[in-house]
């Protein structure tokens, strides 16, 4: 369970580990009056659960009032990977003199605790490790360990820093690890901790992943109006509609809307996909043995998705049949319409009497099928992929 950025503030601030002066937001006077609090000039950065609101125009510079209401009334407007940004949170603005990464997280193929710091704050961790590994420091800790004030010293060394600075970020790291134990995170991350004009440090941004499992050991959540969210993020609108239908259903940030069998050939679809230059726009599961009610179901969250330009459909019958998979289809076609090209091949359990049910229904109603390129096992899915790919970059 993903925090928002402010509650995860608010954790570093109880653990004694700086962070900016401010308040979050959910109206432009709310954030006014918080500016007038805290002086300006600041920064107004929108609450969502997702990346890259930076680069969406989600973090604004406010100097004075009426920069700030401006700014804000646009932030209140703006929608981040599907997600309306709903409050800001207003922070004083530093005055950095250098970007740091510190995180706890949880190494699984060792079994360990892992702190992580780099020099290189700001980005993206994974980025920075797998193009400049000699800029990451790493220190692993048993489950049972405590972290002591002498390696967060070695930590901060690492990073080049010496005499007070060095014992500042070498505490910090120590807080850091103590608030991802107490709070039993998968992972507490600070990006950037940065290093102000006049050498001290301060949080500059939040990002904390709690154990879903471990919730009932902290109803302060609870009290705080943290309640069990998406594992990573707010749930789309879309994915809460497939949640009350009881479908398996993530949104993703491509365009060809994926329509599989079970949850393995979903994922091998999504492999396919991505390996032949395109991007799928979801993940999605069936489930053993659909009704062809859950499969017309399926599709309309495929349909009504503005940003799939093409629908992929792949169907493995084992146990499920794919004339069932074909039935579901010629609902949805006959109860709603397709609005975009789908390219589908059926395989496996009854896929001949699936390719006979379509073509049936083509020769009844052809304009229903337009839209509808459908295979059988004699053409294979990588060729089906291919088209998915191509039609998609046609759109």
């Amino acid at each position: 369970m993903r925090l928002y950025e402010f509650e995860g503030k608010q954790l570093f601030a109880e653990s004694k580990i700086p962070v900016p002066p401010g308040k979050v937001a959910a109206t432009v006077d709310a954030a006014v009056q918080v500016a007038a609090e805290i002086g300006y000039p600041v920064v107004l950065k929108s609450q969502v659960l997702t990346g890259g609101r930076g680069k969406a125009g989600g973090i604004q510079f406010a100097e004075n009032e009426a920069e700030l209401r401006e700014k804000a009334a646009a932030l209140f407007k703006l929608t981040i990977k599907g997600y309306l940004v709903e409050r800001v949170l207003v922070e004083k603005k530093l005055e950095t003199d250098q970007e740091f990464y510190l995180g706890v997280t949880i190494d699984r193929t060792r079994y360990q605790w892992t702190v992580i710091a780099s020099a290189s704050g700001g980005m993206d961790i994974e980025e920075v490790a797998a193009k400049h590994p000699d800029k990451i420091t790493r220190l692993y800790l048993d489950a049972d360990a405590p972290m002591y004030s002498f390696q967060g010293l070695e930590l901060a060394r690492a990073l080049g820093l010496s005499g007070e600075q060095m014992k500042a970020v070498g505490d910090i790291a120590g807080k850091l690890f103590r608030c991802f134990r107490k709070w039993d995170c998968k992972m507490a991350e600070i990006n950037p901790l940065v290093r102000l004009k006049d050498g001290k440090f301060v949080a500059a941004d939040s990002r904390i992943s709690v154990d879903d499992d471990a919730l009932f050991r902290h109803p302060e959540f609870k009290e705080r109006g943290i309640e069990k969210r998406h594992e990573e993020g707010e749930m789309t609108p879309r994915e809460q509609q497939a949640r009350e239908w009881d479908i398996p259903y993530l949104d993703l940030d491509g365009n060809i809307g994926m329509f599989p069998g079970g949850a393995g050939f979903g994922i091998m679809g999504n492999d396919f996909i991505q390996h032949f230059g395109g991007k799928p726009a979801n993940f999605m599961d069936s489930g053993g043995g659909p009704t062809p009610e859950r499969l017309a179901q399926m599709l309309v969250l495929l349909d009504e998705n503005p940003q799939v330009k093409v629908i992929f459909g792949a169907r493995f019958g084992g146990i499920s049949r794919c004339d069932d998979f074909a039935k579901g289809v010629i609902m949805f076609l006959k109860q709603h319409g397709l609005s975009k090209p789908m390219v589908m091949r059926m395989t496996g359990n009854e896929w001949q009497e699936g390719v006979r049910l379509f073509n049936e229904a083509k020769a009844e109603n052809p304009e229903l099928f337009k839209n509808i390129e459908a295979h059988g096992i004699e053409t294979p899915i990588e060729q089906i992929a291919k088209r998915a790919v191509e039609l998609a970059k046609n759109a």
